[in-house]
């Protein structure tokens, strides 16, 4: 048995299991570790057969861990803590042995989240100079190529910049913005706004550009003379019914002030999504950026995916993190 265990136990199967008896599911199990179904059931095989045991009743929907599956998950879990303790214990031996720290930040982010990350990053780095900008994805993209910051927190553009490294954080989906009590409802297609006109963000933006790319995609060309630099001069356009927008739940979670006067439903043609990432030069220590991608994550989950899910329930799925890993072929 001993042989075996240390030959076939493996961390990614103990995740597995672990991930398992949190959601009942294997879908959603391989969805939150960023594996496919098959990789996850298989992971979940390798780790019975080298215990000999059912981990859980696969007879059963939702699943749920057998009696030996319970008596062996509190072990599991014991593991992983540790391991993550000290794999967090070391990555912050990293953290301070920097002397400097350049970080970019897209300014959709510039209400909640910036600031408590720049808090967290303060406490981690105690002997670290830390400068922290807030600037459009693209101009945060051309920084971390250039190398006038270290690491860039922004969405993702169409081609990544030769020696940059992505990192997925999370999947922020298009939605659409109208005057407040203009529709009874989610419309379905933009022929219900009538002669209302389109206001765009400039295709200067990454944001824009996608926007423009998808609408040409599906051959929908929208009426609208009005172009914006600005998610709050969108939002207050829209509030005061000067016309509607393609946004998402980030950059309505940005304009709060306008909440009353703003309505959102999901898209009336094929839906998309932008993903805000973290980037860096390949030569960068993966250490440290993964202890200020967690730390981001965590400030993104807490800021952003539970309110903007609690206050739009229909975002659930759409808006949400993505796994840190790419799902195996």
């Amino acid at each position: 048995m001993a042989d075996s265990i240390s030959k076939v136990i493996t961390l990614r199967g103990l995740e597995v299991f672990d991930e398992l008896a949190r959601t009942g599911s294997l879908q959603e199990t391989a969805r939150k570790l960023g594996l496919s179904p098959p990789a996850a059931s298989q992971q979940l095989r390798n780790l019975e057969a080298a215990l000999g045991v059912d981990l859980v009743d696969h007879g059963r929907r939702p699943l749920e861990p057998t009696r030996a599956g319970r008596a062996y998950l509190s072990h599991a879990r014991a593991a992983l803590a540790h391991l993550r303790q000290g794999a967090a214990e070391l990555s912050l031996m990293d953290l301070r042995r920097l002397r400097s720290l350049r970080l970019g930040i897209i300014d959709d982010f510039d209400g909640e989240v910036t600031p408590k990350l720049a808090v967290a990053l303060a406490a981690m780095l105690t002997p670290c100079d830390l400068s922290l900008r807030t600037a459009l994805s693209h101009t945060i993209l051309a920084d971390v190529a250039e190398r006038r910051i270290d690491l860039g927190v922004a969405a993702r553009a169409h081609d990544l910049p030769e020696g940059v490294v992505e990192t997925p954080l999370l999947r922020d989906p298009f939605v659409l913005a109208v005057p407040h009590g203009r529709l009874p409802g989610p419309p379905d297609s933009i022929a219900a706004l009538g002669s209302l006109p389109f206001l765009r963000y400039e295709k200067s933006q990454i944001i824009g550009r996608q926007i423009a790319t998808h609408l040409a995609r599906l051959k929908l060309a929208p009426q609208g003379r009005i172009e914006l630099d600005s998610n709050q001069a969108l939002f207050g356009l829209v509030a005061n019914g000067a016309g509607w927008a393609i946004t998402t739940p980030l950059g309505y979670l940005r304009a709060r002030r306008f909440h009353g006067q703003v309505d959102l439903y999901p898209l009336p043609f094929a839906g998309f999504s932008r993903v805000i990432s973290l980037f860096h030069q390949s030569d960068w220590t993966d250490e440290v950026s993964g202890v200020i991608g967690g730390t981001l994550r965590g400030i993104l989950r807490r800021q952003v995916v539970e309110p903007g899910v609690s206050a739009l329930p229909w975002l659930e799925g759409g808006l949400a993190l993505l796994p840190t890993e790419p799902a195996p072929d």
